[in-house]
């Protein structure tokens, strides 16, 4: 039996700054209705019900008109939730989900047309342990690298920085677009001058990939407000910020103390710390529409 979520806020602070039109919230999960969409039952964790429209509510707080799902490790491989809510807001949302091996081609077409446009691997290993159940290998991309190259889909890679060297060679010939999530899942203990840290935002310089700078709550040693995420955060803006996007990680899953449930109103205003309005324009708007296929 998996240890159940607190549920998220329900209120976000005021935002210091106006998101351009067309602003996108580049990662967050749903779940539910349970009696449509059950979790699965390997989880590490038991999430509260976030249907679709509790992300168009969230979406609509923060004065956001698009966002990117992607399926949680809680579903497993059931990615019926997020075809659904890309069904119901076919303008708004773009998916990220988890493949099956066996996929067949007129399945990946259907998710195509709704508006499936990456897949995420979870490579997160700490001390070489899983953190999470669920979720699949690298072995998977690699066996349906070439079809989803067909589509135009990326690989969205859940890996700490550090085992990103090791695992580069591999990554890079699956020939994919590579978004590596949560700014590499860095604790901001290990410094901004790891050597994982710095082959990150190499790579970023060299256009072989793209991040995602999101998760300033996870990676945090302080807390609130995250000031010891800001170097690590801004150095993936130099590094090149054409190819970064940014997202909440709502609804926030896998928390258990309510002092450390964030706010994503505070989330979204570390963009005003971290990044002058050109670049905001880029990272909001401008990037994820070409990594996602956003129109207009």
């Amino acid at each position: 039996m998996t240890r159940p979520c607190l549920p998220a806020r329900t209120e976000a602070q005021a935002l210091d700054f106006a998101p351009p039109p067309r602003s996108c919230d580049a990662h967050a999960h749903i779940f539910g209705p349970f009696d449509r969409f059950p979790l699965d039952k390997e989880r590490s964790y038991t999430p509260e019900a976030y249907p679709a429209e509790a992300f168009i509510a969230h979406l609509d707080e923060l004065g956001l008109d698009r966002g990117v799902l992607v399926t949680g490790s809680a579903s497993g491989t059931a990615n019926d939730i997020v075809l659904d809510a890309l069904a119901r807001y076919p303008q708004r949302l773009r998916g990220v989900i988890v493949p099956r091996l066996d996929l067949r081609d007129a399945e990946l077409d259907r998710y195509a047309e709704a508006g499936v446009r990456g897949v995420r691997a979870n490579l997160y290993r700490l001390d070489g342990k899983t953190v999470y159940r669920n979720g699949v290998g690298l072995e998977v991309l690699q066996a349906l690298a070439p079809r989803l190259a067909a589509r135009g889909w990326h690989a969205q890679i859940w890996v700490h920085a550090p085992d990103l060297p090791e695992l580069m060679p591999a990554l890079k010939a699956l020939n994919l677009p590579l978004v590596i999530d949560h700014m590499g899942r860095m604790s901001t203990q290990r410094g901004v001058d790891d050597p994982g840290f710095r082959f990150l935002c190499q790579q970023l310089a060299q256009g072989a990939l793209w991040a995602k700078i999101s998760g300033a709550d996870r990676n945090t040693s302080s807390g609130p407000p995250y000031r010891d995420v800001d170097p690590f955060a801004q150095a993936i803006l130099q590094a090149n910020s054409e190819q970064v996007v940014w997202g909440t990680d709502w609804p926030h899953i896998n928390y258990y103390q309510a002092d450390r449930m964030p706010d994503d109103g505070a989330l979204c205003n570390l963009l005003s710390r971290w990044a002058p309005a050109e670049v905001r324009q880029r990272v909001l708007v401008d990037n994820p529409a070409r990594l996602y296929g956003f129109a207009g």
